[in-house]
């Protein structure tokens, strides 16, 4: 039943700053509003200086994180993201899942659904897991990263450890496309070096300032001669090939195309893509009609994201796969740990495609009448 939409955003606040918050989601838009941000996601992250609120939020155009301590600081910042026209809130703590929507009229629908409590281990049967990189590693204490950015590029690593061969070449060259504060590009670097190989790796930022930050950390770890940073889009940053295996954490919506197709250019022999956002072809189904039987997969604005995230991938795959690369989409990390969680790892065989591939390929964009920007950058190389 319907409720006034001040007692539903008050329950969820009372969780947001409550001690049990495991993770929640504000995204969608209300009627005739639009907030200032896309999507926010919250979640408890510990960090030397102890417990904070992580907000991550993303306006179009890239995230932007921060880490709030509790009391009034938390407070103010989980007020302004409740005054925010969002549509849907999504919200999990250790004990129950609470959903709540913005009816056309302005009030509230909200779900609530209890969760059994994770049973706690016995003494003595606690598992520890086998880092590729040891957590304690002196690493870390350079570069930073909170306990979840750790997890996830481990998973990453194990992903790369799965996908390279057993037998590699004596020097490997890496680019690490859209590499932000670069936890990748250095985890990488150790790993890989680690291995006994002769590693050199360029991380690609859009900022400048990142590319100085990096930069100086690289000098700091003593590796500036083999860990290298340059400023630019994924397209176009002044790398010089060969370039062997190119990486990508979560380059946002396009910048992901980007960064495939610039492997392809490459002849790159591995790929390992995983994308974050899929705003591209979201817009571009909001805009056509879905062909029949299947205007229920986007009538649904929330529906409708998730299908575009589905249908973008498969379609980046299947344009890899045409260029002569084997693709596998996997999930790299438990989703506990991030939703953006799909990996694309391929790998250049220099199979010719067969004609059945090229057809699927053709006939699901021609029902669908989207333009995957994959597609566009290819054609344009």
């Amino acid at each position: 039943m319907p409720q006034p939409l001040d007692t539903a955003l008050a329950e969820v606040r009372s969780l947001l700053l409550g001690p049990g918050l495991t993770r929640a989601v504000a995204a969608g838009r209300r009627r005739g509003q639009a907030p200032s941000v896309v999507r926010a996601e919250l979640r408890p992250v510990t960090l030397k200086s102890g417990v904070r609120l992580q907000i991550a939020t993303f306006d179009g155009a890239r995230p932007h994180t921060r880490n709030v301590p509790s009391g009034p600081e938390a407070d103010a910042a989980v007020d302004a993201l409740l005054a925010e026209p969002f549509g849907n809130w999504h919200v999990e703590t250790a004990t129950a899942t609470v959903q709540l929507r913005v009816t056309k009229k302005g009030d509230a629908q909200l779900h609530r659904a209890t969760t059994e409590p994770r049973p706690t281990v016995a003494a003595g049967h606690d598992r520890t897991r086998e880092h590729l990189l040891d957590p304690g590693d002196p690493l870390f204490a350079v570069i930073g990263g909170t306990a979840a950015k750790r997890r996830q590029v481990d998973a990453f690593l194990r992903a790369l450890a799965a996908t390279l061969p057993d037998q590699l070449p004596d020097r490997l060259r890496v680019v690490d496309l859209g590499c932000g504060n670069a936890y990748l590009t250095f985890a990488a670097y150790r790993y890989l070096s680690g291995r006994g190989l002769d590693v050199e790796i360029v991380g690609v930022d859009v900022r400048d300032d990142q590319r100085r930050r990096n930069t100086e950390l690289a000098e700091r770890l003593g590796c500036a001669d083999r860990v290298g940073f340059v400023a630019g889009t994924n397209l176009d940053a002044p790398v010089r090939p060969p370039v062997d295996l190119v990486l990508a954490l979560h380059a946002c919506d396009t910048a992901t195309d980007e960064a495939l197709a610039r492997a392809v250019r490459w002849n790159a022999r591995w790929v390992l893509a995983a994308p974050c956002c899929h705003h591209d072809l979201a817009a571009q189904l909001r805009d056509r009609p879905a062909p029949e039987p299947y205007e229920l997969l986007t009538r649904q604005g929330i529906l409708r994201e998730r299908f575009a995230d589905v249908l973008t991938d498969s379609l980046r795959a299947a344009l890899l796969r045409l260029r002569g690369y084997r693709v596998d989409v996997v999930e790299f990390v438990d989703s506990a740990h991030t939703p953006r969680n799909l990996l694309l790892r391929a790998r250049l065989t220099g199979a010719e495609p067969t004609a059945r591939q090229h057809e699927e390929y053709r006939e699901l964009v021609r029902q669908w009448q989207v333009t995957p920007r994959l597609a566009t950058l290819l054609a344009e190389s």
